[in-house]
């Protein structure tokens, strides 16, 4: 087999695998590794709240920034059963 073959041949089977995850949403593990590494990675989401100090429940401006901090932020004082669920008696949201 002529190595032009070879070449073409797995340029062939990158484009089809880059259709099928654009188009198709094939995720990458759901490819074989050698082929899930070829693939182009997916942009990290740059996170809407940052730790600024905030430790109370008065001090959130919605659920999602609650659930924020208390996942990233040291030292909150939202979940006072220890559940895993912040600000659960705020009436706001």
């Amino acid at each position: 087999m002529k190595f032009s073959h070879i070449v073409i041949g797995a340029i062939a089977v990158l484009g089809t695998v880059q259709y099928l995850y654009q188009h198709k949403k094939v995720s990458a593990s759901s490819l074989p590794p050698v082929l899930a590494d070829k693939l182009p990675a997916k942009p990290v989401p740059k996170p809407a709240f940052r730790c600024e100090g905030k430790v109370y429940c008065s001090q959130m401006t919605s659920r999602a920034e609650a659930e924020f901090y208390l996942a990233n932020c040291p030292g909150t004082k939202m979940d006072g059963d220890h559940d895993g669920i912040p600000c659960e008696r705020d009436s706001r949201w």
